[in-house]
């Protein structure tokens, strides 16, 4: 039983993975990509291949703005009217 544990102990490794900062993750896409193209479709135009890209751009700025004015406002909780201001 002993030998078990000190096997266990010995494999058990120390997580050495850094911790990444809100700005360093990868920006993941935040929409559904054949629902925008349906939607540019009804306006009879074509969609280039780097616009979901600067919509998903904008998409996490404008989360940006809404979180930090719900915090100026001393709020947890992030509300429609803050996307708007």
């Amino acid at each position: 039983m002993a030998r078990k544990a000190k096997k266990k102990a010995a494999t058990k490794k120390k997580s050495t993975a850094k911790k990444t900062t809100k700005k360093a993750k990868t920006m993941e896409a935040l929409y559904v990509a054949s629902k925008v193209k349906s939607v540019i479709k009804e306006y009879d135009l074509n969609m280039a291949g780097d616009a979901l890209d600067g919509l998903n751009q904008q998409i996490y700025w404008l989360i940006g703005q809404a979180a930090a004015r719900a915090e100026a406002n001393n709020r947890k909780t992030v509300r429609s009217h803050d996307f708007l201001a």
